[in-house]
C-alpha cells in the first residue's frame, strides 16, 4: 500500500511540474507566430532527448512466436501528423507505418501482413512510398499479404491494397474510387469585390499557376492535367498488376466513382466478401499462424503525459487560422482521394 501511495506521490509531483512548466512555455508560445514556432521546435528537441517513443512503439513484437502483422490503415493517408509526443496508429501515421514494416522485413518469426483498410485515401507520395515499401517487404521475404476493407477502402487505399495477394470487403465496404484529382480555388472574383488584388513577382509566367487570386490559362490547365494523367495511369497499371488485370479492363473501371463490394467482386476488384471473424478465420486456416499482432497504441504514462503537452496548445494567430483556411482550401497537389459527397 505504502509503494502505491508513493508512486502516485512521485507521478503527481512530475505532472504538477511539467504542468508548471508547460503554463510558462504557452504564454510564451502566443506572442507571435514566428516565436511560437521557433519554441515548438526546441520543446521537441528536448522532449526527443528525453524519451524516443517510435523507438519503443514496437517493443512488444514478438521475437520467439511466429505471427501475423496486423498494419492498420486509417483516415487520410497523408505525411506523418503533428503529434510527434504520443505516436499512435489510431489515425493515419506514415512515418510508423513505414518503420513498421521494416521491422517485420528483419523479424523472421513474422509470416505475413493482414492490412486493415478504413481510409478514403490521400496523398499520392504517401500512398507510392507505402505500396512500394510492402513491395519491397513481399520481394525480400516472400511472406503473403492479405488486404481486409472495413467500412472503406478507396483510391489510395486500394493503391496500398494492390501490393496484397488477397483482398476481401466487408459486405457494405465502399471501394473504387481510382483515379487522381488536384484541388484548388479561383477566387479572383471574390478578390475584385473585396478590393483585393493579388500581386506575385515571378520568374517565369507559370510560376504562379494555381493561386487563388487568379484564373488559370488554358495553357496552365493543360499542363496540370498532365500531371494528373500521368499520375494515373501509374495507378491504373499499379492496380492491373495487383489484380492480375488487362490495363484497358481496369481503365474501364478507373472512371472515378466508388463501388459496393458487390459491385467491386463482379468487376474483379476484390477475392471476395466477409465479416471481420470470418476474414481472421480464412487467414488463420490459410496460414497456419494463429497469432495477430497489432502494436499497442497507449505506450503508459510517457505517452500520455507528452500527449498532454502536445494538446495544451496557444491560442491560434491571425496568420495560423489563414494558413488552416488556405490548407481546407486546398494547395493544388494530386492525390488519391475519394472526395465525400456532400461536402
Amino acid at each position: 500500500m505504502k509503494k502505491k501511495q508513493s508512486t502516485g506521490m512521485i507521478l503527481a509531483a512530475v505532472i504538477f511540474i511539467v504542468t508548471g512548466v508547460i503554463s510558462v512555455i504557452t504564454n510564451t508560445l502566443s506572442a507571435n507566430y514566428g516565436e511560437k514556432k521557433a519554441a515548438e521546435a526546441e520543446l521537441s528537441r528536448m522532449l526527443g532527448e528525453v524519451t524516443d517513443e517510435s523507438a519503443s512503439f514496437f517493443s512488444d513484437m514478438p521475437t520467439n512466436r511466429d505471427f501475423i502483422a496486423v498494419i492498420p490503415i486509417r483516415g487520410t493517408i497523408q505525411a506523418s501528423g503533428s503529434n510527434k509526443y504520443s505516436p499512435s496508429l489510431d489515425s493515419y501515421n506514415h512515418d510508423l507505418l513505414m518503420a513498421y514494416v521494416d521491422r517485420l522485413i528483419e523479424n523472421e518469426h513474422n509470416k505475413g501482413i493482414i492490412l486493415r483498410m478504413d481510409t478514403p485515401g490521400g496523398g499520392v507520395y504517401q500512398a507510392d512510398e507505402l505500396y512500394l515499401k510492402l513491395m519491397k517487404y513481399k520481394e525480400e521475404t516472400d511472406r503473403p499479404i492479405w488486404t481486409y476493407m472495413e467500412s472503406m477502402c478507396c483510391s489510395g487505399g486500394v493503391y496500398i491494397a494492390s501490393a496484397s495477394d488477397e483482398q476481401y470487403a466487408n459486405r457494405i465496404t465502399e471501394t473504387g474510387s481510382i483515379g487522381v484529382i488536384m484541388s484548388t480555388y479561383d477566387l479572383s472574383e471574390l478578390y475584385g469585390k473585396l478590393g483585393v488584388k493579388e500581386v506575385n513577382i515571378v520568374s517565369a509566367k507559370n510560376k504562379d499557376m494555381g493561386t487563388p487570386g487568379k484564373p488559370m490559362t488554358d495553357e496552365q490547365m493543360e499542363i496540370l492535367q498532365s500531371i494528373v494523367d500521368e499520375y494515373y495511369e501509374q495507378f491504373v497499371e499499379i492496380v492491373a498488376e495487383g489484380r492480375g488485370m488487362d490495363v484497358k479492363d481496369v481503365k474501364k473501371l478507373a472512371d472515378g466513382r466508388v463501388y459496393t463490394a458487390s459491385q467491386a467482386l463482379e468487376n474483379g476488384l476484390i477475392d471476395g466478401i466477409k465479416t471481420s471473424e470470418e476474414f481472421d478465420a480464412y487467414v488463420r486456416e490459410e496460414s497456419g499462424v494463429d497469432l495477430f499482432y497489432e502494436p499497442k497504441s497507449d505506450s503508459g504514462y510517457l505517452s500520455w503525459l507528452f500527449g498532454s503537452i502536445s494538446s495544451l496548445q496557444a491560442p491560434k494567430t491571425e496568420t495560423e487560422i489563414l494558413l488552416d483556411l488556405a490548407d481546407r482550401l486546398g494547395n493544388g497537389g494530386p492525390m488519391f482521394y475519394a472526395e465525400p459527397i456532400g461536402q
